[in-house]
């Protein structure tokens, strides 16, 4: 549990011979990607549950012109839908570029000209659990190792005394629990570390990450004997690999307690900085994550929230402004303190949830799990939008295009593996060389798929 087990997990992969330099025996040393990156580092957005494209990032007319009647198109939806739904949010253009963006997101559109949206996201089946997966894995249905796992065992991390790898999603688990940040056939020092962000207080929020037994003096004095026993045991047995592993995991688990305990605590930030990102959860959320990367943390996963929050199959012009109000303040924070602390241009940061939703507006059916919905969308798989700033892509752009009605990418489509192949292509990797062999066969986070979207990198 808590931070001895992320050691832990380090000591089992170091255990498998995974070499992560020359000489070296720790997983996590820092390696040299396949080319120069244009990023170093990843936090990932991810609005649990599929917020709507056409009520944030893709504004369509055509809807309100359509409104209440149906559409001139056949869609292949999850659930019965009926007429067409418009957005009962307005559209600005932001920026120079002129990017329009719904007033659910103002605050993030005041840096539209450092985003790339993509419009012609398209995943494969209209369901949480396999389009989770997808989004997370490149893969719906068999264990494979998530994309912060691949991009941690690609390059390591750059703080020896924190996770390469941590999520942060309060309250619980999100469907398809921890599969989303697993490392599957990859070592376990590769796996997510989760963190309830929830909590508030240090104790709760990370286990054991104060030992309230002995002082630090005597903790230090325990170690260095441990090591000298340790020490005089491994002369005998030639340098066993396993055994000097276990030892670098004490020093480990305890260089954590206090790089971790410096990190999560945001009172250390000046107050302008915290009112800046807001006092929420998605606020602390997001100014936990630039202090990780900030502190060499390689992949930082933050969720909104438990469950699936923003799967508005029912009032979604007040469930979608109250999810955005929670995240958007935040968002548009943190874009700005990356920028003017020189971080962006190294950081990526990608916005986005496992799909979209229908143009259309969801049918209550007596019986079902639908029964009583009205004024909401179902799932829609077919296109969304995602978003990408930083790290390298081309700012102030929108890439693709869906339909006149926001139902399918029509225009440069772009598939999940298209854009797991473009962020590693962004982190200074061929997506089909970034490779793990297990079980006969070279495994890779794009499967046998994927195309890097050039048009999208600066």
């Amino acid at each position: 549990m808590g931070m001895g087990g992320v050691a832990l997990a380090g000591v089992l992969g170091e255990a498998m011979g995974l070499k992560a330099a020359e000489g070296s025996l720790n997983p996590l040393t820092v390696k040299a990607p396949h080319f120069p990156a244009k990023a170093k580092r990843v936090i990932h957005l991810f609005m649990n549950g599929g917020p709507s494209h056409v009520d944030t990032f893709d504004p369509k007319p055509s809807l309100a012109k359509y409104n209440g009647k149906e559409l001139p198109m056949h869609l292949a939806t999850e659930r019965k839908t009926g007429a067409a739904f418009q957005s009962p949010f307005v559209f600005n253009k932001y920026g120079k570029s002129g990017t329009e963006v719904s007033e659910l997101f103002a605050k993030t559109a005041e840096s539209i000209d450092d985003i790339c949206v993509i419009r012609s996201m398209r995943a494969d089946v209209p369901n949480h659990e396999p389009s989770l997966m997808l989004m997370n894995c490149g893969e719906a249905r068999l264990v494979r190792p998530s994309l912060g796992s691949w991009l941690t065992y690609g390059l390591g991390s750059e703080n020896q005394n924190m996770p390469g790898f941590v999520t942060m999603c309060p309250g619980g688990y999100p469907i398809q629990e921890s599969q989303n940040w697993q490392a599957g056939f990859l070592p376990g020092a590769y796996q997510g570390t989760y963190i309830n962000t929830k909590n508030t207080d240090l104790d709760k929020l990370i286990e054991n990450i104060r030992n309230s037994s002995v002082s630090s003096k005597e903790q230090r004095g325990q170690l260095d004997l441990l090591q000298q026993l340790n020490q005089e045991h491994q002369r005998k047995r030639q340098n066993d690999a396993q055994l000097e592993a276990r030892m670098q995991s004490f020093e480990l688990a305890y260089r954590m307690q206090i790089d971790a305990a410096d990190v999560f605590d945001i009172t250390r930030e000046p107050v302008a900085i915290r009112e800046m990102y807001g006092d929420g959860i998605q606020g602390r959320q997001m100014l936990i994550a630039r202090r990780l990367i900030e502190r060499g943390v390689r992949f930082v996963q933050v969720w909104h929230g438990e469950g699936q929050p923003w799967d508005s199959h029912d009032e979604i012009e007040k469930n979608h402004r109250r999810l955005a109000g929670e995240c958007d303040q935040a968002i548009g924070a943190l874009l700005k303190d990356l920028k003017q602390r020189g971080m962006l241009e190294d950081t990526l940061v990608i916005w986005g949830g496992e799909f979209g939703r229908t143009p259309t507006v969801e049918i209550s059916t007596p019986g079902s799990n639908n029964a009583g919905v009205k004024n909401g969308r179902d799932h829609n798989h077919h296109g969304f939008t995602m978003w990408m700033a930083g790290g390298g892509v081309k700012g102030g752009y929108v890439h693709g295009a869906t339909d006149e009605f926001g139902f399918k990418a029509a225009e440069k489509p772009v598939h999940v593996h298209d854009l797991h192949a473009t962020i590693l292509r962004l982190l200074g990797f061929d997506h089909e060389k970034l490779t793990y062999r297990y079980a006969g066969r070279d495994f890779r986070l794009t499967d046998v798929h994927g195309n890097v979207v050039s048009e999208i990198i600066a």
